[in-house]
């Protein structure tokens, strides 16, 4: 087994996540260089009785690549194997980073359509978990996939796409580890884009009355909303013809470190030790970010980076229910004791095909809450979880939630189609773990 010979005996090491929630204590890691060796990692571990999870960045709140089997490190399956702009795709290693992915693309002149804000996490870790950006017309990550090659649980290589394997190409781009392990994928790209952002505070009551205008006039339309505060701050992404016009490179470091990172950990912490100071401190943080227009390349738009380290829960929504699901929340907020530092992330997403994809059918509103790292959060996510899941909302699966498989089945008309492939890919439940245990069944 050259793939594993190596790797096999090495003892692992406590994996941890970003957040810091979730650990796992695997027998062993295995760090393959190529599909086979992947391949002869699950075979060995299927011969030592073992589990097998895959693990990318660690940008998940779940436990979703836990093991206390083998776990497989993506540090070495990455890159690109294939450009063809004929049909307009790239073919990537599953361990690429999306920023690494991003900044080739861009040397090559092209660009994926819609990410999300966070580029950190592999392609497969990604995509696996529904990750998302926003976009009227443009959908999640996963749905840019085009083709997929994954090791299965009998350590046979698959590839599949709509005319190969097409009942798996359905479930696998959001596959949640359960189908096998990704080791690349195929995208969709096009010629590299310009677009121009416009940042602008605005307030609560006039971002939930034009709501659905602001949705259909822009191509990428989100905003956050700051408890304890009448805040908003939008932001509209929309193609442009040009010229590039960046922001200069003070003033981004004004935004996007000083305030958004580095005044922000500070307003945290000081939160976090003093909380009845929380709407004080929103009132000022509503304020500091300025109205902006900038013109750039997609990824340098879509993305921003994120030091503050903290807990997340989100929920899509049905898009014509996320203004009645975010009063909701306001109203909690406003008549509970809770005091919350961090904004409310309101994005949205179209109808997408892909049997868990968190806009499987339909047209999806996002509505993420969020606590600084260490401040107890089961509260807050506990009484926004109610309230979601009254509108019939379907948890992000890299993200804190207490749903499981009863429910899930009730707001996924393809759930079962799902879990059908499942049972026939990974009989034994190989890639089994606690999480899949409870988001899918037995």
């Amino acid at each position: 087994m050259a793939g594993t010979s190596r790797t096999a005996s090495r003892t692992a090491s406590t994996w941890r996540n970003w957040a810091g929630n979730v650990t796992a204590r695997p027998v062993r890691e295995v760090t393959p260089a190529s599909a086979e060796e992947l391949a002869d990692a699950v075979r060995a571990a299927a011969a030592d009785g073992l589990k097998v999870k895959p693990v990318g960045t660690g940008h998940s709140f779940t436990a979703a690549a836990v093991t206390d089997g083998v776990l497989i490190r993506p540090d070495l399956l990455t890159g690109i194997r294939a450009i063809d702009r004929e049909a307009g795709t790239v073919t990537v290693e599953a361990g690429t980073p999306l920023k690494r992915l991003n900044v080739a693309l861009a040397r090559e002149g092209l660009s994926l359509t819609n990410m999300g804000d966070i580029m950190e996490q592999t392609v497969a870790g990604a995509t696996s978990t529904g990750t998302h950006g926003t976009g009227r017309d443009s959908a999640a990550t996963a749905a840019q996939i085009r083709a997929m090659e994954l090791v299965l649980a009998d350590g046979s290589l698959l590839s599949c796409s709509e005319k190969e394997n097409a009942e798996v190409f359905a479930a696998a781009r959001v596959g949640l580890g359960a189908l096998g392990v990704v080791t690349a994928i195929t995208f969709a790209v096009e010629p590299v884009f310009l677009l121009t952002a416009r940042e602008e505070p605005m307030p609560f009551d006039r971002v939930t009355a034009d709501f659905e205008e602001l949705y259909a006039e822009n191509e990428h339309f989100e905003f956050y909303w700051f408890p304890h505060t009448g805040n908003c701050n939008t932001k509209r992404n929309n193609r442009s013809a040009g010229p590039a016009a960046p922001p200069g490179r003070v003033s981004a470091w004004v935004e996007d470190e000083l305030l958004s990172n580095g005044v922000f950990q500070v307003a945290c912490s000081v939160g976090r030790a003093f909380p009845a100071a929380v709407p004080a401190i929103a009132q000022v943080s509503s304020r500091a970010l300025s109205a902006r227009t900038y013109t750039d390349i997609p990824y340098k738009v879509f993305t921003s980076p994120r030091r503050v380290r903290f807990m997340e829960m989100e929920y899509a929504v049905p898009r014509e229910a996320a203004v009645a699901a975010l009063r909701e929340v306001k109203a909690l907020i406003e008549r509970s004791p809770l005091r919350v530092g961090f904004p409310v992330e309101v994005r949205t997403a179209p109808a997408d095909d892909i049997a868990l994809s968190t806009a499987s059918g339909r047209d999806t509103a996002y509505i993420a809450v969020h606590l600084y790292r260490g401040t107890p959060y089961q509260a807050y996510f506990t009484a926004v979880e109610r309230i979601m899941t009254a509108h019939g909302g379907r948890p992000h699966w890299g993200k804190v939630h207490t749903r499981d498989a009863e429910y899930l089945a009730g707001v996924y008309p393809r759930f079962a189609e799902f879990t059908a492939l499942r049972d026939r890919l990974d009989p034994e439940r190989r890639f089994a773990n606690d999480y899949l245990r409870r988001v899918l069944g037995e």
